[in-house]
């Protein structure tokens, strides 16, 4: 069973095609993506809120 869906790999390569473009910016900031991690990062997240299937973040643990 994969981790990730379908439909997170493509919100992962969209956001790869726009940093190699310089078109991905991050949050407010708004400032230009140059690290590939970042890139990927964002379109999981992206991905997570569009409701794709994506395990969620490592510090995401809900805490008792």
């Amino acid at each position: 069973m994969p981790k990730y869906g379908k439909k997170a790999g493509e919100k992962v390569e969209r956001a790869m095609k726009e940093k190699k473009q310089g078109k991905l910016r991050s949050g407010r900031s708004g400032k230009k993506v140059t690290s590939r991690k970042q890139a990927i990062a964002i379109g999981l997240s992206e991905a997570r809120r569009s409701g794709a299937k994506v395990p969620p973040k490592k510090g995401a643990s809900k805490k008792k």
